[in-house]
């Protein structure tokens, strides 16, 4: 559970520098023999790109990291239940395991909404663990919308 924990906190790290750029702040980092290979956090916003989601980001930087397209000994971070597409990246990439902290009531694919991870009819099912640093995980989420309602007023 430690392990857990300490690549949890780099993918809150992630998700703090989302934070800083008015992003919604949602992180995910990939780990690979004990190393992370790849980092994201949401850029949606800032780049004005619907794929831009931290999951995606951390993908990318593995894949290009590890110089092929399965992810297939890589365990991935991220603060928030993984939407649809994330949960196909996902699947796509062939990643055995996705650790992430706090479910997403609108868009989980973890198991909230659905469970495209864990779907038999795939040829690909993924290992999931919920709940690492659920709380601060929340936090972030709650405090960020709480701050922006407030700027509306």
């Amino acid at each position: 559970m430690q392990e857990h924990i300490e690549y949890m906190q780099a993918a809150i790290e992630e998700a703090r520098k989302a934070e800083e750029l008015l992003e919604v702040p949602i992180g995910a980092v990939v780990v690979w023999q004990n190393q992370i290979i790849g980092r994201g956090y949401n850029l949606r916003e800032s780049t004005l790109d619907p794929l831009a989601h931290a999951e995606l980001i951390a993908i990318k930087q593995a894949s290009e990291y590890l110089q092929a397209w399965r992810l297939l000994d890589c365990k991935l971070y991220v603060t928030l239940e993984p939407c649809p597409m994330c949960a196909g990246a996902i699947v796509q990439a062939r990643i055995p395991q996705v650790i992430y902290g706090t479910v997403d009531p609108k868009a989980g694919c973890a198991g909230t909404l659905m469970n495209l991870l864990q779907e038999d009819r795939f040829n690909h099912q993924v290992d999931v663990i919920s709940g690492v640093l659920q709380e601060e995980c929340s936090l972030l989420l709650t405090q960020f919308f709480r701050k922006l309602r407030a700027k509306r007023g």
